[in-house]
């Protein structure tokens, strides 16, 4: 990015594809037309770096660039996020009974009793495109401490990638990773992590600080993936800086909410050299991961969140962490577009 600053700027264009439409794709929850709220205005606007065109995104000639290639996006549901709004931009929201669901060929079928695979893979069968979400919260490799025990504890290996990205990183062509909402007590706590390191239980207090433990992690997977691209010189890898949250007055169990519907009440534009993701940024330093900045952009964007408006919401419970759809992280993939 060059120096100077960079700005929303409203567009008729905008958005990609309907709020009411791509079914396919786009999870009920997500698509804020779907719900009470009234207000759209958060939907109209574009990402505009200054002394810089950016290219506009077209569905058909990015699965032209796409030919034979797969895009894997491996996080949390923010990263689900950014995969069902790509997949709405590439079919601007529109049905596609040809696309097939490959899941399979990945492992990602629905097990007993879940609610819903780790993640989805579609083909689009004219380009031989692929799009794939694989959900890993926290991007390290996580196994069963006992097999047997229905109630084990479960290893949370944070110097170690997902198994998943370990076998099937030969098959990527673009990957997008993130991480960052799942790092804390409460999380770790409920899914019965256990951090490990080197293969043992973390006795050192420091590491085992949550932001020790995130900052171990991010280093780790990247000086992986960096070590891997050697044997996978068409790779091109990403890391997705963090998505910011915007609860006022609270946090998500204590009241806290994000009623702004006003687009751009805190300014339009960004004037920063470094990012807002000090730990991402640092982490993918002097390696071939690049990194997709989208935190400084998408602070300015508090009115763009699900807040009250969520399908089953619960009383006094808003949702200021994940975006609607259409919404913010159309612009994600505008820029992970622009420099692909």
């Amino acid at each position: 990015l060059s120096r100077g600053a960079w700005e929303w700027v409203a567009d008729q264009r905008r958005p990609l594809y309907s709020g009411l439409g791509c079914k396919q794709w786009l999870s009920d929850m997500w698509a804020c037309r779907l719900t009470q709220r009234t207000d759209f205005s958060y939907e109209g606007y574009r990402w505009h770096p200054e002394n810089c065109e950016m290219p506009e995104f077209e569905g058909s000639e990015f699965l032209r660039r796409m030919q034979d290639k797969t895009i894997a996006f491996i996080g949390d549901s923010l990263g689900r996020q950014q995969f069902q709004s790509l997949m709405c931009m590439v079919t601007g929201g529109e049905e596609k009974p040809e696309v097939e669901n490959v899941g399979r060929k990945y492992g990602l079928v629905k097990a007993r009793g879940a609610i819903r695979p780790d993640g989805w893979a579609y083909r689009f069968p004219h380009t031989n495109t692929t799009f794939l979400y694989y959900w890993s919260a926290s991007l390290c490799n996580i196994e069963p401490i006992n097999m047997t025990d229905p109630a084990t504890e479960f290893a949370m290996h944070l110097d170690s990638p997902p198994a998943f990205l370990n076998r099937f990183l030969n098959q990527f062509d673009v990957l997008v990773l993130n991480t960052g909402h799942h790092w804390n007590r409460g999380k770790l706590r409920a899914n019965r992590w256990v951090m490990y390191a080197n293969g043992n239980p973390v006795e050192d207090k420091k590491l085992a600080e949550i932001g020790n433990a995130k900052n171990l992690t991010v280093h780790s997977i990247v000086r992986w993936l960096d070590l891997q691209r050697s044997m996978h010189p068409r790779l091109k890898a990403f890391f997705r800086t963090i998505s910011p949250r915007h609860f006022f007055n609270g946090d998500w169990n204590t009241g806290g909410s994000c009623n702004n519907t006003t687009p751009l009440a805190g300014g339009s534009e960004v004037w920063q050299d470094e990012s807002s993701d000090p730990v991402v940024e640092g982490a993918v330093k002097g390696t071939g991961v690049k990194i997709l900045d989208i935190t400084a952009i998408s602070q300015l964007r508090d009115e763009g969140h699900i807040s009250r408006y969520s399908i089953k919401a619960s009383d006094g419970i808003q949702d200021c962490l994940h975006w609607c759809l259409p919404g913010i992280p159309d612009m994600w993939n505008e820029l992970l577009y622009a420099q692909l």
